[in-house]
C-alpha cells in the first residue's frame, strides 16, 4: 500500500459531524440573508450623507441671500447701488458721464504657459554680432536711426524772433 501524501492525511484527519455540517449551513445562510441588508444600510447612509451636503449648501445660500437683504435694507447702500446701476445724483449735484471712446483693448494670449523649459532655437552670438557689426559699419545718422527728422539748419531756433520783411 502507498503511504498517503501530506494533503491525504489532512483531509483523512478531518471529521465532519453532523454539527459542524449544520453549523457551516448557519453561517453560510446567514451571509446569504445579510447581505443584501448591510447594503441596504450603506447606500441609505450614502443617501443621507449627500442629503446633508446639499442642506449644508442651501444653508450656506440662505446666509448669503440674508446678508444681501440686510445689505439692501441699510439706506447707504441703497443710495451708493442708486448712483452707481442707475445713474442717480442727489437734488444739487451734477452728474458728468464720460463715455470710454478709445478702441477696445487687444485680446491678450490665452494660450496656457508651459512650466517645462523650453531651449530656444535662435542663434544669439550670431544675432549680437550681427547687431553690433550693423551699428558699427552703417553710414545712417542717429535721426535716421531713431526715425526722428534731422534738424533744418536754417530754419529759426525755437524762442528766437523770427526776422521782419
Amino acid at each position: 500500500m502507498s503511504r498517503p501524501t501530506g494533503t491525504g492525511r489532512w483531509l483523512r484527519q478531518l471529521h465532519f459531524s453532523a454539527f459542524s455540517l449544520v453549523m457551516m449551513g448557519v453561517l453560510v445562510l446567514a451571509v446569504l440573508i445579510l447581505a443584501p441588508t448591510v447594503q441596504a444600510f450603506l447606500s441609505q447612509r450614502q443617501q443621507i450623507a449627500d442629503q446633508q451636503h446639499a442642506v449644508d449648501q442651501l444653508a450656506a445660500q440662505v446666509n448669503t441671500l440674508k446678508d444681501q437683504r440686510a445689505r439692501w435694507n441699510d439706506p447707504s447702500y441703497l443710495r451708493a447701488q442708486a448712483r452707481d446701476r442707475l445713474y442717480y445724483v442727489m437734488p444739487g449735484e451734477v452728474s458728468y458721464l464720460v463715455i470710454d471712446d478709445r478702441p477696445p483693448a487687444a485680446k491678450q494670449d490665452t494660450t496656457p504657459v508651459s512650466s517645462k523649459l523650453v531651449k530656444t532655437q535662435t542663434d544669439w552670438v550670431g544675432s549680437l554680432f550681427g547687431s553690433f557689426m550693423g551699428a558699427g559699419l552703417t553710414q545712417a545718422t542717429p535721426q535716421q536711426l531713431s526715425g526722428t527728422p534731422a534738424p533744418d539748419p536754417t530754419a529759426p531756433a525755437t524762442g528766437s524772433p523770427t526776422p521782419k520783411k
